[in-house]
């Protein structure tokens, strides 16, 4: 029997290669978009397997009715994909207003409007697996993408605390953090706040990076897809998966320097316990957070 999956920001970049591979295979795919005619050329391939609807992430009623009318055209949905998401380049001080609160609208309000609206009829199912397209910028902080990335680690916050509430109930959650890919989200997708020359040596790297019209960026979107599909079918799959060499050789070198600021510091850290604490990691609590069983 072919999967349902709800997908967001299905007519560009990783959310179209995701949605095409699927309708290849015959699954049955809920595509929004903004623009769902950006669809239709598959609708008309594809007519019985793909259900385009039109949807701003940022609207929470609009989400949930977009959910309703995906659960009443197929009977249910197994995999909800948060795909859709973009990006503003600039100094933190130099963003405007409302190119804070449309990244936090859109890469953060979306998801978890998307996550609420599907997880009581995957709870009811006791089954389903949910995708959240965060970035390699959900892991670090880089100059320029200062309130884009403050959406992906939030996102990821609350994935990961999401992801132990609903894992005893039979629902999967795999956080995708893919790092460049040759879609157009460092592209057309890319726009810019007002340049501050004091940031030249930092934000201006950035800049100057997604400006250049001969970047190549070394993730393949159609091979991301395939390693999407191919994790909602393993039995075991990860809460966080890396996608791109870039994104890995980074976060490597990262975390080894988290870890051994982590272990300079640890006697720091351990030092402001109170005389009778107790090891908190024992406790219920303790094991649940750190997911000990």
């Amino acid at each position: 029997m072919a999967n349902v999956w709800f997908i967001t920001g299905s007519s560009r970049g990783l959310g179209r290669s995701l949605t095409a591979a699927l309708l290849e295979k015959g699954e049955l795919v809920a595509a929004t978009a903004r623009r769902p005619e950006q669809l239709d050329d598959l609708v008309a391939q594809y007519p019985d397997q793909i259900y385009p609807i039109k949807l701003d992430v940022s609207d929470e009623a609009a989400v949930n009715n977009a959910v309703k009318d995906a659960v009443a055209r197929f009977g249910k949905i197994d995999v909800a994909v948060n795909n859709a998401g973009f990006g503003i380049t600039g100094a933190a001080e130099a963003y405007t207003h409302e190119q804070i609160s449309s990244q936090i609208n859109t890469n953060l309000y979306g998801p978890i409007y998307v996550t609420r609206a599907v997880l009581p009829y995957m709870r009811k199912q006791r089954s389903g697996h949910i995708l959240q397209i965060s970035s390699l910028g959900g892991r670090i902080g880089t100059p320029g993408l200062s309130i884009y990335q403050a959406t992906k680690f939030a996102l990821v916050g609350f994935s990961e605390a999401v992801s132990k509430e609903i894992a005893p109930l039979g629902i999967k959650l795999t956080i995708i953090e893919p790092g460049g890919f040759r879609t157009n989200w460092a592209g057309d997708s890319m726009s810019f706040a007002k340049d501050i020359p004091d940031y030249e040596q930092t934000v201006g790297v950035r800049v100057k990076r997604f400006q250049d019209p001969t970047q190549q960026m070394t993730g393949d979107p159609d091979k991301a897809a395939q390693v999407m599909i191919d994790v909602v079918a393993h039995p075991e799959p990860p809460l966080h998966l890396i996608l791109g060499s870039d994104a890995a050789g980074i976060i490597k070198q990262v975390e080894a320097g988290r870890q051994a600021e982590f272990e300079k510091w640890l006697p720091v850290s351990l030092s402001t316990d109170h005389e009778d604490a107790e090891n908190f990691l024992e406790s219920d609590l303790g094991r649940l957070i750190v997911g000990n069983k």
